[in-house]
């Protein structure tokens, strides 16, 4: 009986605001454990050793808790992914949401967990799905500049918010139990089909200097605010930081312009030596072409001359036979003849 006492004496030592803490804390592991529905207030009261009826004081049953764990998981993860959008360039921006929303993960898995769930409609604040619209609102104001600045139709930008967004948060939840690679290299290579496309995908990609290490400070659960002027002084240095990192990018964008233009340059030489190479190939191949003409019709010229000649020399060859024959036949007259002569007389 007196360590039933003690045990009273020291449940009543907790605040009212401790133990409404320590009720969220235990909800939001077995809401991530077993979802809203697998979940039961006799649950939640035996492992904070206290009874139902504190539980339903406090939040009125579990509805109240659920409503509380799902308020503070979106804004924990919306507030993280508003800070990422607060950088200036674009690129920075995609890196440090698609960071945010991994760093989310990485260090609130349970409340991933719930969220990732269909929410109860006892949460009162929506669903993973309306959470992932809001971002996506904020996405599509940045992609909406981006589209102007570039030409295209800032009309589209709420689909293609949509879809990076998508992609992002689906990714999310197969590396929530993966957890390989690191955090890192995943939004590296996530910013680098989405920056890239896939006909331009760098086979290592890298996040920029300028969110490489980044990690963002979740909105706190229970501590006091920081002074106002600390704020403002952290937020200066946040823009000045912003500001080197977009004269940093925007130094590295410009070298590799000119990698570019150079690598063009060469292209373009090596093309035209290329060209030039096969014009010289090309008229080596037509004198080659115009020699060999030039030597058959020589060896046609002589193959005529030579016929001619053997014509020539059958002709004078086929006279001489006829002026042997035309001799032949007039000695053989002129025998006949003498004896006819002879006998005459």
């Amino acid at each position: 009986m007196e360590r039933v006492n003690d045990s009273s004496r020291s449940r009543r030592r907790m605040t009212g605001a401790e133990r409404r803490e320590q009720l969220i804390q235990i909800g939001r592991a077995l809401f991530a454990e077993k979802g809203f529905d697998g979940t039961s207030v006799e649950e939640i009261a035996a492992s904070a050793k206290v009874s139902k009826p504190v539980v339903y004081e406090h939040f009125g049953g579990k509805e109240g808790i659920y409503a509380v764990v799902i308020d503070r998981e979106m804004q924990r993860l919306l507030t993280l992914v508003t800070q990422a959008l607060s950088a200036s360039h674009a690129l920075v921006k995609l890196e440090r949401a698609a960071l945010a929303l991994l760093q989310y993960i990485e260090e609130s898995s349970e409340g991933f967990r719930i969220l990732v769930r269909d929410s109860h409609a006892a949460s009162g604040t929506g669903t993973f799905a309306s959470l992932i619209s809001d971002i996506a609102s904020q996405v599509e104001d940045v992609l909406a500049d981006e589209f102007k600045e570039r030409g295209y139709d800032p009309k589209l930008a709420p689909m293609y918010a949509q879809m990076l967004v998508g992609m992002t948060a689906l990714t999310g939840q197969w590396w929530l139990d993966v957890r390989k690679p690191r955090r890192e290299e995943v939004a590296a290579h996530l910013v680098n089909l989405s920056w890239n496309g896939l006909t331009g995908l760098d086979p290592n990609p890298q996040l920029t200097a300028a969110t490489r290490g980044l990690v963002l400070s979740p909105p706190p659960d229970a501590r006091p605010a920081r002074p106002a002027e600390r704020d403002s002084k952290e937020q200066d240095k946040a823009r000045e930081r912003d500001l080197k990192e977009q004269e940093k990018l925007q130094r590295e964008q410009q070298k590799a312009r000119e990698r570019e233009q150079k690598e063009r340059e060469k292209a373009r030489e090596r093309e035209q030596k290329e060209q030039e190479k096969l014009q010289r190939e090309q008229q080596k191949a037509r004198e080659r072409e115009q020699k060999e003409r030039e030597k058959a019709r020589e060896r046609e010229q002589k193959e005529r001359e030579k016929a001619r000649e053997r014509e020539q020399k059958e002709q004078e060859k086929a006279q001489r036979e006829q002026q042997k024959a035309l001799e032949r036949q007039a000695r053989q007259a002129s025998k006949t003849a003498g004896p006819d002569r002879a006998d005459g007389s």
